[in-house]
């Protein structure tokens, strides 16, 4: 049976699956592709261990590392990964990936050989299920609650449930952000939206974590988020939207107080406008070397705003270029000794990974755990990255049409 059919018989039988469901579903699947067995594997929310979602007949499996396994090369690089034949037959790891954003891998067990037909037909059942992890999230707590690794704090819980997916691509634009720690945030929230050839993009750093369990912050930040979405939508342009949130944030707490990064980047032309209120400004890296640090600030924290007017800073972007978007508590990471992690290493972590042409979302998973490391795993203030690279103009198309894809498919292999 063709990879088609096997989506087909997939399709029918999801309607009414639980996410319970998936982990037969796959099984039921696997002998669609010629392999003995599929499993579903579910990244933690610290991006650091590939968890198992087991039921039915799928067999069990432990946990497994990121880093340093075949599974995880297949996550961190978002490429189909084979390993050679053992008792069982050959291994194929599948990224799951839903648009941009990995959920974790599937893991083949195969009858015979990985031919090419093999590999895109299950590349292709990864892609389902990707979705279907998605959609059956929606419903059931199954999924959440595998992923936990530790008990989440209620206003992590309040904040998390507010945050786009953590990684986007439009084919000429990639967006992908992280927020540490996982389980106790504090503040720091970030936000995105392409609407047309424009990408919106915010960073908000709300004063108050460690307040009432970070109760407060997380009022705020919400609020904020909340408002800026409310402005976007309604068509206000950067200043338009920083008022809109100032103005929120004044009515709702008086003496709360935020700094944020507001920009818009048009993937057309490359042009980038920014407003920086109180808030660290963003990084521009072109061609392994950071070609600008962004003025700031050009606006005050968000309940100020009416003491002076914002400016938008503009920047002209190439091709290939990223903008590094971070939080405070990423540069104030302090090691044992007092030795904090600091802007220099920062953008040197940054240009290295990037010219090893990792992903971008494998870039910010790194560089947090990078932050996480040289703090000892216990941050002092919330961490937060949203790195975001711009390929090439995005060029005007009917709207039948498609964009190439910058992300790598399944079917890439190699590092």
């Amino acid at each position: 049976m063709s990879g088609i059919e096997a989506l087909g018989r997939l399709l029918r039988q999801s309607h009414h699956a639980r996410p319970d469901d998936l982990p037969q579903m796959a099984m039921r699947a696997a002998p669609l592709v010629g392999a003995t067995a599929m499993i579903i594997y579910l990244v933690d929310h610290k991006q650091r261990e590939l968890l198992p979602l087991i039921a039915g007949d799928a067999p069990a499996r432990d946990q497994l590392l990121i880093d340093g396994t075949l599974a995880g090369r297949a996550f961190s690089t978002v490429a189909v990964c084979v390993s050679e034949s053992d008792a069982d037959g050959a291994r194929l790891w599948a990224p799951l990936i839903n648009g941009a954003e990995r959920l974790g891998v599937l893991e083949v067990v195969l009858a015979g050989p990985a031919g090419e037909s093999t590999v895109e037909d299950c590349a292709t059942v990864a892609a389902l299920l990707a979705e279907l992890v998605v959609t059956r999230d929606l419903y059931s707590d199954t999924i959440e609650r595998l992923r936990r690794r530790e008990p989440m704090l209620l206003a992590a819980e309040m904040l998390r449930a507010q945050l786009p997916p953590l990684t986007f691509s439009t084919g000429h634009l990639m967006i992908s952000g992280i927020l540490e720690p996982c389980y106790d945030v504090g503040g720091d929230a970030f936000d995105y939206a392409v609407n047309g050839d424009i990408a919106h993009l915010a960073l908000f750093d709300a004063v108050g974590h460690g307040s009432a369990g970070g109760m407060r912050a997380v009022m705020l930040a919400s609020l904020a988020l909340a408002a800026y979405r409310n402005a976007r939508r309604a068509g206000l342009d950067l200043i338009g939207t920083y008022h809109r949130i100032d103005q929120a944030v004044q009515d709702h707490d008086r003496w709360g107080l935020i700094t944020a990064v507001l920009a818009e980047l048009d993937q057309r032309t490359g042009l980038l406008r920014v407003i920086s209120a109180g808030h660290p400004s963003g990084v521009v890296i072109r061609q392994g070397k950071a070609v600008k640090v962004l003025p700031t600030p050009t606006a005050l924290p968000v309940s100020l705003g009416h003491h002076r007017p914002p400016v938008v800073v503009e920047e002209a972007l190439e091709p290939g270029d990223h903008v590094l978007l971070y939080t405070d508590g990423i540069i104030e990471a302090r090691s044992s000794d007092g030795e904090p992690f600091g802007l220099d290493r920062l953008v040197d972590f940054t240009v290295k990974a990037i010219a090893d042409q990792l992903p971008v979302p494998e870039t910010t998973r790194r560089l947090v755990h990078a932050i996480l490391d040289h703090q000892d795993d216990c941050l002092q203030d919330d961490a937060t990255v949203l790195l975001t690279r711009w390929n090439s103009p995005a060029p005007a198309r009917s709207d039948t049409e498609l964009p190439e894809s910058d992300n790598r498919t399944p079917l890439d292999a190699g590092g």
